[in-house]
This record gives structure tokens, sequence and C-alpha cells, in this order.
């Protein structure tokens, strides 16, 4: 049998068939995705074949194949940082949901994120939410960092979850789609889940890990269907976002504006750095590329995971 996993516990999957049928399933044996250590062998959205089994009247399957992914957003674990915890696979877009205030998200967070997404081609969609609760100053830096996103290619869109702001735009952006949500927690994601789709009815509150601090937390993601042909797969509240081993070349190439810009380098291994004839830094004292967005790129270049764990980033735009 065949069937999409929609939820994990760790050790139980929940895998739902084309004919909507639902079962819990377990892992026969290890699995090992090649080029890939991983916290989780199997994450929601993977396509899976399983068997049934039945024990005591009660019928599990048993998962003996993971098909091809044809994406997936995976991320450094905060603690066990050689290894990856993937997020979610086959997903048609992201929106990565934002906040300026309460709680913060910074652009280094954003950025790692992008990238990425850049890397494993999935669209993502950046949503600046709770404006109907800012004042004019952080509104100001709303439409700056939509600006600075919106040049490089972004979708950009102001929301509301409480007041309803643009929520029908999004909607109508996730027909016939699997999209995850995602972003730190606080910044609204099951609030507005839940504007999208009164019926889910998601847990809103959401719960501090202050306490968890120095232990390796497992978090899942789960998926759902909605009524107007489209599915969601909502994710815990990411506090990190660590960028999984790529080589010092291409992470530039994940930058859009800074691959649309590397033809112009004297050098074709160019890192924009200290090379000399660089296209890259000439257009940053241009200010033809946000800083912002350089600053990233070196934090990227030079594997520095301090920033993605710290929560007291000093935000100097």
């Amino acid at each position: 049998m065949t069937g999409r996993v929609y939820k994990s516990t760790g050790s139980w999957y929940t895998v739902k068939t084309d004919l909507g049928e639902t079962y819990d399933c377990r892992i026969k044996g290890k699995f090992r995705i090649e080029g890939i250590k991983s916290t989780n062998p199997i994450a929601v959205g993977d396509v899976v074949g399983f068997e049934l089994e039945t024990n005591n009247d009660e019928t599990t399957g048993v998962i003996n194949k993971i098909h091809d992914r044809r994406n997936y957003i995976v991320r450094k674990s905060v603690n066990l940082s050689k290894q990856t915890h993937i997020i979610a696979a086959n997903i048609d877009q992201v929106f990565l949901m934002i906040t300026i205030d309460n709680p913060p998200t910074f652009t280094s967070f954003i950025d790692r994120f992008l990238v990425t997404a850049e890397a494993y081609s999935i669209k993502t969609i950046l949503l600046f939410n709770k404006v109907d609760a800012y004042d004019e100053d952080i509104l100001n830096e709303v439409r700056y960092l939509a600006h600075v996103y919106r040049k490089i290619g972004y979708e950009c869109i102001g929301v509301s979850a409480k007041t309803g702001k643009n929520v029908d735009k999004v909607k109508s952006l996730m027909y016939d789609k699997i999209s995850m949500f995602s972003g730190h927690s606080g910044v609204g994601k099951s609030t507005l889940v839940n504007a999208i789709e009164p019926s889910l009815n998601l847990k809103t509150k959401e719960i501090s890990n202050q306490h968890m601090q120095g232990q390796h937390t497992t978090t899942f993601a789960e998926m759902f269907d909605l009524s107007f042909d489209a599915r969601i797969i909502d994710t815990p509240g990411i506090k990190g976002f660590g960028v999984v081993d790529m080589d010092k070349e291409e992470i530039g190439d994940y930058f859009p504006e800074i691959f649309a810009l590397k033809q112009g380098c004297k050098f074709n291994n160019c890192l924009h750095v200290k090379e000399p004839k660089c296209a890259v830094k000439k257009a940053l004292e241009n200010d033809e590329i946000a800083f912002s967005r350089y600053r990233s790129y070196l934090q990227i270049l030079e594997g520095d995971d301090t920033v993605y764990r710290t929560e007291n980033w000093e935000r100097n735009e």
C-alpha cells in the first residue's frame, strides 16, 4: 500500500492513502537517507510504501519504503549540530511568518530559511503578521523589509490573523497546493491557520521551550486537509535555523541578487569578500543590495552558528 505521512510522533506515523484511509504505522528496521544524517528518517509529507499487520484485533502498518522526495526543508538540529532535522517533504510552497515585534524575527533567521528553500527550489512567500498591532515606526520597518525582499523577487504580504486582513489573499494562493507554514513561536501561525480554516481549531497557546534548554527536544509537523482543495503543513515554532552543509562556492547562488551579479566578478570563484573587482561588493557600496542580506551571506559563509541561536541579536538595518 502507498500513502502520505500526515503526522509523526517519533516512533509512530499517521499515513493516509489516496482513498482517504488512515493507518498508524511504524518503521521496520533502520532507514538511512543517502547523504543526510537526520534525526528523523521519515518526515511529514513523505510518500511511503507500507504493509498492514493485525495483532490483537488491531490493524497497524509497517513502513518498508520511502519514495523519492521532490524536495524537503531541512535544518541543523540546534543542539546536535552535526545532525539535521527534516521539517517536511514534498512541499509546493512555504509561508514564512514574520513579526517585527513580540516576538522579533531578525533578518539573519529569514535569510537562512530562504537560502535553504532556494537550495531545494521551494517557493517561499513572506507573511508579515500582526500589522494591526504596530505603530507607524514599526510599520515603516515592515515596509522597508518588504521592499528589500520584493526587490529580490519574493512575494510579501502584510496580514492580520486577528482582523482578517489579506487572509483571503493567502487562502487564494493555497488552492490545489501543499503549503507549509513556518516561523518562530508566537508569530501567529496557528491563529492564521484557524482564520483560514476555522474548523481545524489549532491550539494557539505557544509552549515555552525555555525550561528545555540544553537538551535535544524533537519537534514534529502535522499535515491537514482543508475544505477548499488544499493541504497545509503546520510546523512547531522554530527558534533557530541552522543551514545544512553547503560548499562555500554555492552559498551565493541561493541569494538571488548575488547570483544575478556574480557573472560581473573578475574571478569565477569569487566569494565576494576580499577579492578585487567584485560586482557584489560594488553593488553593496552603491546600495543596490541590502547590507542585511550581505551580512547574512557572510555569516553563513563563515559558518557562524551563534547568530541563529541568539535571541538578543542586535538589529541595525
